[in-house]
């Protein structure tokens, strides 16, 4: 594999210890860094030389090589200190940062109109074409089952993680709070990887359970311990209440699952979306350029959810760039999506803390030999990285959504194209959801009981049977979609100078013809869901977008695929319901929670 930050154009070779050429490739990946593979299976023992012959050379530089010793037996693998399972080896640079952002972009390459998606991320990693870390280590160490399910927040840090324990750099996480009273989240408690066995902390402040909460979950006839502070003294003859046990103490990770385990257990969204002026996080927001919108770069939307970029496909002939990226859902199932205002949402609220594009915060040595974190300063004065920018957080969602129109297509677009590849983009998230709801309506093929709906803005972030298999965000952000599709007409003409409009046509006659192609678009396309009888059921687009009324309340997982794609009563498509949510879960869905989807409110904790 060769890297580099340059925009170069040419041929790797791999030359084998004979002088053959015994594979080549002129695939160019990226667009900044830039890579390119090629790969012998067996190599034969001896000396052999990568080459990246260049198609412009200059009187500088036209073919780079490097030379590749072959061992003729498997080397030894990566020595660790005893009891440990992971060394700091390397350190965190242009170089190495280069290398991760070519590694995340090779483990979710396809074309990009291709569907690409896995029900669980170890299926990813073991796929020894896309992760060419594949037992790096030489120690078998992807070899063992995890059984590990990350969500949105656990992925982005598991995939860091995962490429700093085999290149041997540096990791930490932080303990966040989520944001309550009105205030962003903050982090409280930073662990780095050398100190694996301080993990599972308590909760920070904001998070504490209020008295209220723990009274409504202590069994009836017992008084909450909280509460009891504030009872009648006892009196002498009443006998003490034994000791409390000591805490255990947090058992230390012997491997890297385990480690990705603990590091599970304490991270989630909140420590994305902490102030950007905040320096104690484990991200840093960047500027709204191509070069630093690379992969590996973190999106953390307002909402609770963070998606990572994987690729940045170039605006051509007229067809719009796109940015694609990848996510976890809680059911554990990854998908590729793109770029587009339907599922990457922006909105400044104090409450919901800083959303927008960030990088991982850089791990240091210090000169003690404590490992920390780098500061904004730091970053914006260091010639490895000089990326940290305020300015998402000066932006208003208009302003950020257009900035990044001009980033993914700086040329004028044809407004016909565009709006088709909004709708494309609508089209995916639907799919996407088809399989969420079959996820939902097998379990309850195999589960008698109901699920438990949480209460309040609780239904949104919450454990269980109802994060694996209710919709409430995913909806929350469908109906944002169908709001983008349905006013991108109006859009074109509000940006007008951002698209090639024809000479002959007034922009008025142009919105016209965009409301025409927007019908039969919608009409064209079509889904298929199974019903809960396990027959197939054919909607077009139009028709999901014409039910986003329906959707504001058809996330719960106790009512069948029929209601929760919005079937009208009576009608043939919902003859085959045989499942309704409790009354009491209706009743709160459509008096409390309702208002939330229908005016596109995320609610916030108080």
């Amino acid at each position: 594999m060769i890297v580099t930050e340059e925009r170069l154009e040419g041929v790797i070779s791999l030359v084998a210890p004979d002088g053959r050429v015994a594979a080549k490739s002129s695939d160019r990946h990226g667009g900044g860094p830039y890579s390119w593979f090629a790969e012998v299976a067996e190599p034969a023992a001896g000396m052999w030389h990568a080459t990246l012959t260049l198609d412009h050379p200059t009187a500088e530089c036209s073919t780079l090589t490097r030379d590749i010793s072959v061992s003729a037996r498997k080397p030894d693998p990566v020595p660790v200190p005893s009891g440990a399972f992971w060394k700091v080896r390397n350190s965190w640079n242009q170089t190495t940062e280069s290398l991760f952002s070519a590694w995340i972009e090779k483990l979710f390459d396809a074309p990009p109109d291709q569907d690409l998606s896995w029900k669980a991320w170890h299926e990813v990693l073991r796929d020894r074409s896309r992760n060419f870390l594949f037992n790096y280590l030489g120690r078998g160490e992807d070899n063992a089952q995890t059984g590990l399910r990350p969500d949105c927040a656990d992925f982005a840090y598991f995939l860091r993680a995962y490429f700093a324990y085999k290149m041997g750099l540096p990791f930490g996480y932080s303990n966040c709070s989520r944001g309550i009273g009105g205030k962003a989240p903050k982090c409280y408690q930073w662990f780095d990887m050398e100190h694996p066995e301080v993990t599972r902390p308590p909760p920070p402040p904001e998070q504490e359970v209020a008295s209220a909460a723990i009274a409504e979950a202590t069994p009836l006839g017992q008084t909450p311990a909280i509460l009891r502070l504030f009872a009648q003294p006892q009196s002498a003859d009443t006998p003490a209440p034994p000791p409390a046990p000591p805490k255990a103490q947090p058992k230390r990770p012997t491997t890297f699952s385990e480690y990705l385990r603990d590091v599970g257990d304490v991270v989630h969204t909140g420590a994305v979306r902490v102030a950007a002026s905040d320096e104690n996080t484990d991200f840093y927001t960047v500027s709204l350029t191509q070069e630093a919108l690379r992969p590996g770069t973190v999106y953390a939307d307002p909402y609770g959810h963070v998606l990572m970029l994987v690729h940045r496909v170039p605006e051509m002939n007229g067809k719009p760039g796109v940015f694609l990226a990848v996510d976890a859902e809680p059911d554990g199932s990854i998908t590729r999506k793109r770029f587009w205002r339907g599922n990457f949402l922006f909105v400044h609220d104090p409450a919901l803390g800083s959303p927008g594009f960030k990088h991982f915060r850089p791990i240091v040595r210090d000169k003690n030999g404590a490992l920390r974190r780098l500061g904004n300063v730091e970053i914006t004065n260091s010639p490895q990285y000089a990326d940290f920018s305020l300015d998402q957080s000066q932006m208003s969602a208009e302003d950020f959504y257009d900035r990044m129109d001009d980033v993914m297509s700086p040329e004028p677009l044809d407004p016909v194209k565009a709006m088709t590849d909004a709708i494309a983009s609508l089209n995916e998230q639907v799919k996407t959801r088809v399989t969420s709801i079959e996820n939902g309506r097998r379990y309850q093929e195999k589960q008698a009981g109901e699920v438990a709906m949480p209460n309040g803005a609780s239904i949104f972030e919450t454990t269980g049977a109802w994060e694996d298999y209710s919709t409430p965000a995913r909806d929350f952000r469908l109906l944002i979609a169908i709001d983008v599709v349905r006013g991108f007409p109006d859009r074109v003409v509000r940006r007008a100078v951002r698209y090639a409009m024809p000479s002959d046509r007034s922009i008025e006659v142009v919105k016209g013809e965009l409301q025409g192609v927007l019908a039969s678009e919608l009409a064209s396309r079509k889904i298929s869901y199974t019903r809960s009888d396990g027959s197939q059921w054919t909607l077009s687009l139009k028709e999901v977008v014409d039910r986003a009324t329906q959707f504001e309340m058809a996330y719960n997982p106790n009512d069948c695929v029929e209601v929760r794609w919005g079937a009208p009563e009576n009608s043939e498509e919902a003859s085959t319901c045989k499942r309704h949510a409790p009354q009491a879960q209706r009743a709160k869905m459509s008096s409390e929670y309702r208002g939330w989807f229908r005016e596109r409110h995320w609610p916030t904790h108080t």
